[in-house]
Protein backbone atom coordinates (compact mmCIF):
# COMPACT_ATOMS: atom_id res chain seq x y z
CA UNK A 1 0.00 0.00 0.00
CA UNK A 2 1.40 3.28 -0.81
CA UNK A 3 1.03 5.21 2.27
CA UNK A 4 2.60 8.60 1.47
CA UNK A 5 2.01 11.66 -0.38
CA UNK A 6 5.42 11.23 -1.98
CA UNK A 7 5.07 7.82 -3.26
CA UNK A 8 2.19 8.54 -4.94
CA UNK A 9 3.62 11.30 -6.67
CA UNK A 10 6.26 9.13 -7.90
CA UNK A 11 4.13 6.39 -8.87
CA UNK A 12 2.50 9.19 -10.85
CA UNK A 13 5.21 10.29 -12.44
CA UNK A 14 5.86 6.82 -13.47
CA UNK A 15 2.29 6.53 -14.97
CA UNK A 16 2.48 9.83 -16.98
CA UNK A 17 6.06 8.40 -18.59
CA UNK A 18 4.72 5.11 -19.64
CA UNK A 19 0.96 5.72 -20.02
CA UNK A 20 -0.25 5.85 -23.55
CA UNK A 21 -2.57 8.74 -24.96
CA UNK A 22 -6.08 8.00 -24.84
CA UNK A 23 -7.68 7.39 -28.21
CA UNK A 24 -11.55 7.49 -29.83
CA UNK A 25 -12.17 3.98 -31.17
CA UNK A 26 -14.06 5.44 -34.30
CA UNK A 27 -11.66 7.06 -36.82
CA UNK A 28 -13.37 9.32 -39.63
CA UNK A 29 -11.57 9.29 -43.00
CA UNK A 30 -10.94 13.48 -43.30
CA UNK A 31 -12.92 15.18 -45.80
CA UNK A 32 -13.67 18.54 -45.57
CA UNK A 33 -17.76 19.53 -45.93
CA UNK A 34 -17.45 23.10 -46.48
CA UNK A 35 -20.71 23.68 -46.01
CA UNK A 36 -21.41 24.44 -42.09
CA UNK A 37 -23.12 21.62 -40.23
CA UNK A 38 -22.99 18.31 -42.21
CA UNK A 39 -25.93 15.99 -43.15
CA UNK A 40 -27.36 14.35 -39.97
CA UNK A 41 -26.74 10.46 -41.08
CA UNK A 42 -26.66 7.63 -38.65
CA UNK A 43 -22.76 6.76 -37.86
CA UNK A 44 -21.21 3.18 -39.21
CA UNK A 45 -19.56 2.48 -35.88
CA UNK A 46 -22.05 1.45 -32.81
CA UNK A 47 -21.36 3.07 -29.83
CA UNK A 48 -21.30 0.69 -26.45
CA UNK A 49 -24.19 1.26 -24.34
CA UNK A 50 -23.69 0.78 -20.43
CA UNK A 51 -25.04 -2.34 -18.60
CA UNK A 52 -27.25 -2.62 -15.67
CA UNK A 53 -24.95 -2.26 -12.58
CA UNK A 54 -25.73 -3.32 -9.16
CA UNK A 55 -25.32 -0.84 -6.33
CA UNK A 56 -21.52 -0.60 -5.48
CA UNK A 57 -20.51 -2.97 -7.87
CA UNK A 58 -16.88 -1.95 -8.41
CA UNK A 59 -16.11 -1.19 -12.09
CA UNK A 60 -12.65 -0.77 -13.94
CA UNK A 61 -11.74 2.84 -14.75
CA UNK A 62 -8.08 4.36 -15.68
CA UNK A 63 -7.26 7.68 -14.46
CA UNK A 64 -7.86 10.70 -16.78
CA UNK A 65 -5.84 13.79 -16.36
CA UNK A 66 -7.76 16.36 -13.94
CA UNK A 67 -9.47 14.05 -12.13
CA UNK A 68 -10.09 14.02 -8.07
CA UNK A 69 -11.61 11.64 -6.07
CA UNK A 70 -14.12 13.48 -4.98
CA UNK A 71 -15.20 14.54 -8.75
CA UNK A 72 -15.31 10.77 -9.73
CA UNK A 73 -17.20 9.81 -6.47
CA UNK A 74 -19.96 12.34 -7.59
CA UNK A 75 -19.72 11.22 -11.74
CA UNK A 76 -20.42 7.35 -10.49
CA UNK A 77 -22.78 8.33 -8.00
CA UNK A 78 -20.88 6.74 -5.01
CA UNK A 79 -18.67 8.02 -2.19
CA UNK A 80 -15.35 9.40 -1.26
CA UNK A 81 -14.73 6.70 1.42
CA UNK A 82 -16.12 3.92 -1.02
CA UNK A 83 -13.56 5.13 -3.90
CA UNK A 84 -10.67 5.37 -0.82
CA UNK A 85 -11.70 1.70 0.43
CA UNK A 86 -11.64 -0.25 -3.31
CA UNK A 87 -8.26 1.82 -3.82
CA UNK A 88 -5.99 1.76 -0.56
CA UNK A 89 -2.77 2.63 -3.39
CA UNK A 90 -4.40 6.16 -3.01
CA UNK A 91 -3.08 8.07 0.16
CA UNK A 92 -5.60 10.63 2.15
CA UNK A 93 -3.72 13.58 1.14
CA UNK A 94 -3.96 13.19 -2.72
CA UNK A 95 -4.74 15.74 -4.94
CA UNK A 96 -5.23 14.51 -8.87
CA UNK A 97 -4.95 10.85 -9.84
CA UNK A 98 -1.94 10.37 -11.82
CA UNK A 99 -3.18 9.48 -15.52
CA UNK A 100 -3.11 6.32 -16.52
CA UNK A 101 -3.71 4.70 -12.70
CA UNK A 102 -6.59 1.75 -13.00
CA UNK A 103 -8.99 2.17 -10.24
CA UNK A 104 -11.93 0.21 -9.50
CA UNK A 105 -14.55 2.70 -8.63
CA UNK A 106 -17.98 1.16 -6.45
CA UNK A 107 -21.00 2.39 -9.04
CA UNK A 108 -24.37 2.82 -8.22
CA UNK A 109 -26.46 3.43 -11.07
CA UNK A 110 -28.02 6.14 -12.66
CA UNK A 111 -30.68 6.17 -15.75
CA UNK A 112 -30.27 8.34 -19.07
CA UNK A 113 -26.88 7.93 -18.67
CA UNK A 114 -25.67 9.41 -22.68
CA UNK A 115 -23.18 8.54 -24.87
CA UNK A 116 -20.23 7.08 -23.68
CA UNK A 117 -18.38 8.52 -27.42
CA UNK A 118 -15.69 11.03 -26.37
CA UNK A 119 -15.07 13.96 -28.68
CA UNK A 120 -11.86 15.85 -27.70
CA UNK A 121 -9.06 15.45 -25.18
CA UNK A 122 -9.11 17.89 -22.59
CA UNK A 123 -5.65 19.20 -24.01
CA UNK A 124 -7.69 20.32 -26.97
CA UNK A 125 -10.28 22.07 -25.12
CA UNK A 126 -8.60 24.49 -22.58
CA UNK A 127 -6.02 27.32 -24.40
CA UNK A 128 -2.84 25.57 -23.00
CA UNK A 129 0.62 23.82 -23.86
CA UNK A 130 -1.04 22.04 -27.77
CA UNK A 131 -1.52 25.54 -29.27
CA UNK A 132 2.10 27.09 -29.14
CA UNK A 133 3.15 27.83 -32.69
CA UNK A 134 -0.85 27.69 -33.83
CA UNK A 135 -1.17 31.45 -35.90
CA UNK A 136 -4.58 31.68 -36.17
CA UNK A 137 -4.31 34.92 -38.32
CA UNK A 138 -2.53 32.86 -40.82
CA UNK A 139 -4.84 30.16 -40.01
CA UNK A 140 -8.13 32.20 -41.36
CA UNK A 141 -6.44 33.95 -43.80
CA UNK A 142 -5.69 30.70 -45.55
CA UNK A 143 -9.19 29.72 -45.80
CA UNK A 144 -11.84 31.07 -48.17
CA UNK A 145 -14.54 31.29 -46.02
CA UNK A 146 -16.45 34.41 -44.56
CA UNK A 147 -14.34 34.89 -41.59
CA UNK A 148 -11.53 35.99 -43.21
CA UNK A 149 -12.74 39.41 -44.18
CA UNK A 150 -14.88 40.02 -41.14
CA UNK A 151 -14.53 43.40 -38.67
CA UNK A 152 -16.04 43.17 -35.55
CA UNK A 153 -16.17 45.52 -32.21
CA UNK A 154 -14.73 44.59 -29.17
CA UNK A 155 -16.63 46.14 -26.33
CA UNK A 156 -13.85 45.76 -23.16
CA UNK A 157 -11.08 47.47 -25.80
CA UNK A 158 -13.42 50.02 -27.11
CA UNK A 159 -12.17 49.03 -30.58
CA UNK A 160 -12.20 46.88 -33.91
CA UNK A 161 -10.57 44.02 -34.43
CA UNK A 162 -10.67 41.12 -37.29
CA UNK A 163 -12.25 37.71 -37.26
CA UNK A 164 -9.41 36.02 -36.07
CA UNK A 165 -8.44 38.52 -33.39
CA UNK A 166 -11.67 38.14 -31.82
CA UNK A 167 -11.46 34.38 -31.78
CA UNK A 168 -7.77 34.70 -30.11
CA UNK A 169 -9.30 37.42 -27.52
CA UNK A 170 -11.66 35.20 -26.39
CA UNK A 171 -9.61 32.34 -26.25
CA UNK A 172 -7.05 34.10 -24.25
CA UNK A 173 -9.53 35.54 -21.87
CA UNK A 174 -11.98 32.50 -21.32
CA UNK A 175 -8.68 30.02 -21.62
CA UNK A 176 -10.95 28.02 -24.30
CA UNK A 177 -8.58 26.63 -27.50
CA UNK A 178 -8.98 28.65 -30.47
CA UNK A 179 -9.27 25.99 -32.48
CA UNK A 180 -11.72 24.81 -30.87
CA UNK A 181 -13.58 28.02 -31.24
CA UNK A 182 -12.93 27.84 -35.25
CA UNK A 183 -13.87 24.43 -35.23
CA UNK A 184 -17.54 25.55 -33.70
CA UNK A 185 -17.73 28.21 -36.07
CA UNK A 186 -16.53 25.84 -39.11
CA UNK A 187 -19.54 23.22 -38.26
CA UNK A 188 -22.39 25.96 -36.87
CA UNK A 189 -21.74 28.92 -39.46
CA UNK A 190 -19.16 27.71 -41.81
CA UNK A 191 -16.54 30.22 -40.85
CA UNK A 192 -14.05 29.28 -42.71
CA UNK A 193 -15.19 27.35 -45.88
CA UNK A 194 -18.84 29.53 -46.78
CA UNK A 195 -18.42 32.97 -48.16
CA UNK A 196 -21.51 34.73 -47.09
CA UNK A 197 -22.33 34.73 -42.91
CA UNK A 198 -25.65 32.93 -42.71
CA UNK A 199 -28.59 34.56 -42.74
CA UNK A 200 -29.51 34.24 -39.08
CA UNK A 201 -28.32 37.35 -36.88
CA UNK A 202 -27.32 34.91 -34.39
CA UNK A 203 -24.28 33.38 -35.80
CA UNK A 204 -23.50 29.99 -33.05
CA UNK A 205 -27.68 29.60 -32.63
CA UNK A 206 -27.09 31.66 -29.40
CA UNK A 207 -30.73 34.08 -28.99
CA UNK A 208 -29.79 36.57 -26.64
CA UNK A 209 -30.54 40.09 -26.63
CA UNK A 210 -28.01 42.44 -27.72
CA UNK A 211 -25.99 39.41 -28.55
CA UNK A 212 -25.95 39.41 -32.14
CA UNK A 213 -22.43 39.90 -33.20
CA UNK A 214 -19.75 37.39 -33.73
CA UNK A 215 -17.83 38.80 -30.60
CA UNK A 216 -21.07 38.49 -28.20
CA UNK A 217 -21.86 34.69 -29.84
CA UNK A 218 -18.23 33.65 -28.93
CA UNK A 219 -18.50 34.91 -25.67
CA UNK A 220 -21.33 33.02 -25.25
CA UNK A 221 -19.72 30.29 -26.02
CA UNK A 222 -16.66 29.95 -24.63
CA UNK A 223 -18.73 30.71 -21.20
CA UNK A 224 -21.35 27.80 -21.98
CA UNK A 225 -18.36 25.46 -22.78
CA UNK A 226 -16.39 26.62 -19.72
CA UNK A 227 -19.79 25.77 -18.08
CA UNK A 228 -19.55 22.35 -18.74
CA UNK A 229 -16.20 21.53 -18.38
CA UNK A 230 -15.48 23.03 -15.34
CA UNK A 231 -18.53 21.74 -13.85
CA UNK A 232 -18.00 18.53 -14.87
CA UNK A 233 -14.24 18.72 -13.32
CA UNK A 234 -15.83 19.44 -10.02
CA UNK A 235 -18.04 17.02 -9.80
CA UNK A 236 -21.12 19.59 -9.32
CA UNK A 237 -22.58 18.67 -13.24
CA UNK A 238 -23.98 15.47 -13.65
CA UNK A 239 -27.16 16.49 -15.56
CA UNK A 240 -28.32 18.83 -17.72
CA UNK A 241 -31.44 19.47 -19.97
CA UNK A 242 -31.56 20.14 -23.41
CA UNK A 243 -33.83 22.43 -25.15
CA UNK A 244 -36.96 19.76 -25.63
CA UNK A 245 -36.86 19.47 -21.46
CA UNK A 246 -34.99 16.01 -22.11
CA UNK A 247 -32.49 14.70 -19.44
CA UNK A 248 -28.47 14.71 -20.19
CA UNK A 249 -26.41 12.37 -17.80
CA UNK A 250 -23.16 12.28 -19.13
CA UNK A 251 -21.63 8.80 -18.93
CA UNK A 252 -19.18 8.60 -15.90
CA UNK A 253 -16.12 7.18 -17.84
CA UNK A 254 -16.30 10.79 -20.23
CA UNK A 255 -13.34 13.72 -19.83
CA UNK A 256 -14.31 16.72 -19.15
CA UNK A 257 -13.16 18.47 -22.49
CA UNK A 258 -16.18 15.70 -23.68
CA UNK A 259 -19.12 16.77 -21.38
CA UNK A 260 -18.11 20.18 -22.28
CA UNK A 261 -18.88 19.46 -25.92
CA UNK A 262 -22.33 17.95 -24.85
CA UNK A 263 -22.90 20.66 -22.34
CA UNK A 264 -22.54 23.35 -25.16
CA UNK A 265 -24.66 21.51 -27.57
CA UNK A 266 -27.64 20.71 -25.13
CA UNK A 267 -28.24 24.26 -24.60
CA UNK A 268 -29.05 24.84 -28.55
CA UNK A 269 -30.07 21.35 -30.11
CA UNK A 270 -32.34 18.24 -28.72
CA UNK A 271 -32.84 15.07 -30.33
CA UNK A 272 -31.30 13.96 -33.50
CA UNK A 273 -29.63 17.02 -33.92
CA UNK A 274 -28.10 16.66 -30.63
CA UNK A 275 -26.52 13.16 -31.09
CA UNK A 276 -25.13 14.44 -34.56
CA UNK A 277 -23.16 16.83 -33.26
CA UNK A 278 -21.21 15.01 -30.11
CA UNK A 279 -21.03 12.05 -31.53
CA UNK A 280 -18.24 10.58 -34.44
CA UNK A 281 -19.71 12.63 -37.45
CA UNK A 282 -20.41 15.84 -35.64
CA UNK A 283 -18.01 18.60 -34.51
CA UNK A 284 -15.07 16.28 -33.81
CA UNK A 285 -15.21 15.69 -37.37
CA UNK A 286 -14.97 19.42 -38.92
CA UNK A 287 -12.37 19.53 -35.70
CA UNK A 288 -10.38 16.84 -37.68
CA UNK A 289 -10.90 17.69 -40.83
CA UNK A 290 -8.98 21.19 -39.78
CA UNK A 291 -6.93 20.36 -37.42
CA UNK A 292 -6.02 16.61 -37.59
CA UNK A 293 -6.94 13.97 -34.70
CA UNK A 294 -7.32 15.47 -31.79
CA UNK A 295 -6.53 12.51 -29.79
CA UNK A 296 -2.98 12.42 -31.45
CA UNK A 297 -1.19 14.68 -28.85
CA UNK A 298 -1.18 12.41 -25.87
CA UNK A 299 -0.35 15.50 -23.76
CA UNK A 300 -1.06 15.20 -19.81
CA UNK A 301 -2.42 18.67 -19.12
CA UNK A 302 -2.83 17.89 -15.62
CA UNK A 303 -0.38 15.56 -13.81
CA UNK A 304 -1.14 13.15 -11.14
CA UNK A 305 -0.42 15.11 -7.42
CA UNK A 306 -0.11 18.18 -8.92
CA UNK A 307 0.68 20.81 -5.80
CA UNK A 308 0.42 24.65 -5.90
CA UNK A 309 3.60 26.31 -5.24
CA UNK A 310 4.24 28.65 -2.42
CA UNK A 311 1.90 31.80 -2.41
CA UNK A 312 1.36 34.67 -0.14
CA UNK A 313 -1.74 36.85 -0.22
CA UNK A 314 -1.77 39.11 -2.44
CA UNK A 315 -1.31 42.32 -0.61
CA UNK A 316 1.29 43.88 1.47
CA UNK A 317 3.29 42.65 4.13
CA UNK A 318 1.56 43.25 8.03
CA UNK A 319 -1.39 44.89 6.60
CA UNK A 320 -4.62 44.08 7.15
CA UNK A 321 -7.44 43.69 4.01
CA UNK A 322 -11.14 42.16 3.39
CA UNK A 323 -11.52 38.90 2.39
CA UNK A 324 -14.60 39.75 0.37
CA UNK A 325 -15.22 37.14 -2.71
CA UNK A 326 -15.02 33.68 -1.85
CA UNK A 327 -14.77 31.15 -4.94
CA UNK A 328 -16.10 32.52 -7.82
CA UNK A 329 -15.83 33.00 -11.89
CA UNK A 330 -12.01 33.31 -12.81
CA UNK A 331 -13.52 35.17 -15.79
CA UNK A 332 -17.11 35.46 -17.36
CA UNK A 333 -20.07 34.89 -14.90
CA UNK A 334 -20.52 31.40 -14.73
CA UNK A 335 -17.77 28.82 -14.32
CA UNK A 336 -14.77 27.99 -13.32
CA UNK A 337 -15.24 28.67 -9.79
CA UNK A 338 -11.45 29.78 -9.94
CA UNK A 339 -11.20 32.91 -8.16
CA UNK A 340 -11.14 34.99 -4.87
CA UNK A 341 -11.45 38.41 -4.27
CA UNK A 342 -9.32 41.11 -1.32
CA UNK A 343 -9.75 44.64 -0.72
CA UNK A 344 -8.15 47.37 0.72
CA UNK A 345 -8.58 49.43 3.84
CA UNK A 346 -10.73 52.18 3.55
CA UNK A 347 -12.90 54.47 5.40
CA UNK A 348 -15.41 54.24 2.01
CA UNK A 349 -17.67 51.63 0.16
CA UNK A 350 -17.67 51.01 -3.23
CA UNK A 351 -14.92 52.46 -5.85
CA UNK A 352 -12.12 54.64 -4.47
CA UNK A 353 -8.61 56.07 -4.82
CA UNK A 354 -6.33 53.92 -2.31
CA UNK A 355 -3.50 55.19 0.12
CA UNK A 356 -0.25 54.43 -1.86
CA UNK A 357 0.69 52.28 0.88
CA UNK A 358 -2.35 49.61 0.05
CA UNK A 359 -0.71 48.13 -2.90
CA UNK A 360 -1.21 44.87 -3.89
CA UNK A 361 1.78 42.37 -4.68
CA UNK A 362 3.23 39.14 -6.86
CA UNK A 363 1.79 36.24 -4.80
CA UNK A 364 4.98 34.41 -6.14
CA UNK A 365 7.98 34.82 -8.32
CA UNK A 366 7.06 35.32 -11.51
CA UNK A 367 7.39 37.12 -15.31
CA UNK A 368 4.11 39.35 -16.29
CA UNK A 369 3.16 38.09 -20.23
CA UNK A 370 -0.15 40.02 -19.96
CA UNK A 371 -0.70 43.39 -18.69
CA UNK A 372 -4.05 45.19 -19.95
CA UNK A 373 -7.35 46.12 -18.64
CA UNK A 374 -8.79 42.42 -19.09
CA UNK A 375 -6.31 40.95 -16.96
CA UNK A 376 -2.57 40.71 -15.54
CA UNK A 377 -1.16 37.51 -15.96
CA UNK A 378 2.58 36.52 -13.70
CA UNK A 379 3.75 33.39 -15.13
CA UNK A 380 5.56 31.23 -12.51
CA UNK A 381 8.00 29.10 -14.68
CA UNK A 382 9.23 32.28 -16.46
CA UNK A 383 9.17 30.77 -19.93
CA UNK A 384 6.86 34.11 -21.19
CA UNK A 385 4.12 32.00 -22.05
CA UNK A 386 0.46 32.33 -20.21
CA UNK A 387 -0.68 28.74 -21.62
CA UNK A 388 2.03 26.46 -19.82
CA UNK A 389 3.05 25.90 -16.18
CA UNK A 390 1.79 27.86 -13.18
CA UNK A 391 -0.48 31.17 -13.95
CA UNK A 392 -1.69 33.31 -11.72
CA UNK A 393 -3.98 35.60 -13.07
CA UNK A 394 -4.92 39.25 -11.62
CA UNK A 395 -7.85 41.09 -12.44
CA UNK A 396 -9.12 45.34 -11.72
CA UNK A 397 -5.72 46.67 -11.04
CA UNK A 398 -5.34 50.21 -12.31
CA UNK A 399 -4.07 51.16 -15.52
CA UNK A 400 -1.66 54.09 -14.58
CA UNK A 401 0.18 51.76 -12.03
CA UNK A 402 0.16 48.25 -12.94
CA UNK A 403 3.14 46.39 -13.75
CA UNK A 404 3.94 45.89 -17.63
CA UNK A 405 4.43 43.38 -20.33
CA UNK A 406 7.93 41.78 -19.50
CA UNK A 407 8.37 42.79 -15.76
CA UNK A 408 10.13 39.69 -13.20
CA UNK A 409 8.80 40.06 -9.82
CA UNK A 410 9.21 38.29 -6.95
CA UNK A 411 7.03 37.36 -4.57
CA UNK A 412 5.89 40.29 -2.30
CA UNK A 413 7.25 43.19 -5.38
CA UNK A 414 4.35 45.77 -5.95
CA UNK A 415 2.12 44.71 -8.85
CA UNK A 416 -0.51 47.07 -9.01
CA UNK A 417 -3.08 49.14 -6.91
CA UNK A 418 -6.99 47.68 -6.50
CA UNK A 419 -9.70 49.38 -8.67
CA UNK A 420 -12.97 49.22 -10.03
CA UNK A 421 -11.10 49.03 -13.57
CA UNK A 422 -11.86 45.71 -15.79
CA UNK A 423 -15.22 44.23 -16.04
CA UNK A 424 -18.08 44.62 -13.67
CA UNK A 425 -17.65 45.25 -9.95
CA UNK A 426 -19.17 46.60 -6.85
CA UNK A 427 -16.03 48.46 -5.05
CA UNK A 428 -12.38 48.51 -5.14
CA UNK A 429 -10.86 45.43 -4.70
CA UNK A 430 -8.33 42.61 -6.64
CA UNK A 431 -9.54 39.92 -7.90
CA UNK A 432 -6.72 36.42 -8.14
CA UNK A 433 -7.26 33.27 -10.06
CA UNK A 434 -4.88 30.57 -10.71
CA UNK A 435 -4.16 28.47 -14.18
CA UNK A 436 -1.80 25.47 -15.01
CA UNK A 437 -1.25 24.60 -18.75
CA UNK A 438 -4.04 26.80 -19.38
CA UNK A 439 -6.72 25.41 -17.26
CA UNK A 440 -8.24 27.33 -14.42
CA UNK A 441 -7.60 25.68 -11.37
CA UNK A 442 -10.37 25.42 -8.91
CA UNK A 443 -10.43 27.64 -5.78
CA UNK A 444 -11.77 25.46 -3.53
CA UNK A 445 -11.24 21.23 -3.71
CA UNK A 446 -8.46 19.01 -3.28
CA UNK A 447 -6.20 21.80 -4.92
CA UNK A 448 -7.77 24.71 -3.03
CA UNK A 449 -6.18 28.01 -3.41
CA UNK A 450 -3.07 28.14 -0.48
CA UNK A 451 -1.64 31.51 0.71
CA UNK A 452 0.29 31.83 3.32
CA UNK A 453 -1.86 28.63 4.82
CA UNK A 454 -4.70 29.93 4.63
CA UNK A 455 -6.91 27.23 2.81
CA UNK A 456 -10.08 28.20 0.76
CA UNK A 457 -13.50 26.59 1.35
CA UNK A 458 -16.66 27.59 -1.09
CA UNK A 459 -19.90 28.84 -0.21
CA UNK A 460 -23.31 27.44 -1.38
CA UNK A 461 -23.17 30.29 -3.73
CA UNK A 462 -20.76 32.38 -5.54
CA UNK A 463 -18.39 34.71 -3.48
CA UNK A 464 -19.29 33.16 -0.51
CA UNK A 465 -16.84 30.76 1.40
CA UNK A 466 -14.21 30.98 4.26
CA UNK A 467 -10.24 31.08 4.59
CA UNK A 468 -8.79 28.66 7.56
CA UNK A 469 -5.76 28.05 8.82
CA UNK A 470 -4.46 26.61 12.33
CA UNK A 471 -8.04 26.15 13.52
CA UNK A 472 -9.01 30.16 12.49
CA UNK A 473 -11.18 31.12 10.24
CA UNK A 474 -12.18 34.20 7.94
CA UNK A 475 -15.38 34.67 6.19
CA UNK A 476 -16.04 36.35 3.10
CA UNK A 477 -18.24 39.35 2.92
CA UNK A 478 -18.56 42.48 1.28
CA UNK A 479 -19.62 44.24 4.42
CA UNK A 480 -15.66 44.55 5.72
CA UNK A 481 -16.57 43.17 8.80
CA UNK A 482 -14.21 42.18 11.25
CA UNK A 483 -15.06 38.43 10.88
CA UNK A 484 -13.48 38.99 7.11
CA UNK A 485 -10.54 41.12 7.90
CA UNK A 486 -7.16 38.82 7.58
CA UNK A 487 -3.55 39.91 7.87
CA UNK A 488 -0.32 39.83 5.46
CA UNK A 489 2.46 37.67 7.03
CA UNK A 490 1.49 36.91 10.22
CA UNK A 491 3.05 33.72 10.46
CA UNK A 492 1.66 30.26 10.22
Amino acid sequence: MIKSFAQFLVLGILLTLTACSSTNPIQPTPQLSGTGPAPIKESSTAIPTRPFYKPGELVDYIAQTGDTVPALASRFNTTIQEIMAANPIIPPDATTMPPGLPMKIPIYYRELWGTSFKTIPDNAFVNGPTLIGFNTSAFVASHSGWLKDYVGYVASDGGYRTGAEIVDFVAANYSVSPRLLLALLEYQAGALSQPKEPKSQYILGFNVLYSETLYYQLIIAAQTLNNGYYGWRAGNLVEFERPDQTIVRPDPWLNAGSVGIQYYFAQLLSGPDYDHAVGPDGLVKTFEDLFGDPWANNLVLIPGSLKQPDMILPFARNQIWTYTGGPHTGWGSGEPFAAIDFAPPSEFHGCFTVDPQNYAVAAADGLVVRSDINGLALDLDGDGDERTGWVIFYLHLAGATRMPLGTQLHAGDKIGYPSCQGGEVTGTHVHIARKYNGEWMLADGPLAFNLEGWITHAGTVAYQGTLTRNGATVTACQCSNYNSEIKSGAGP
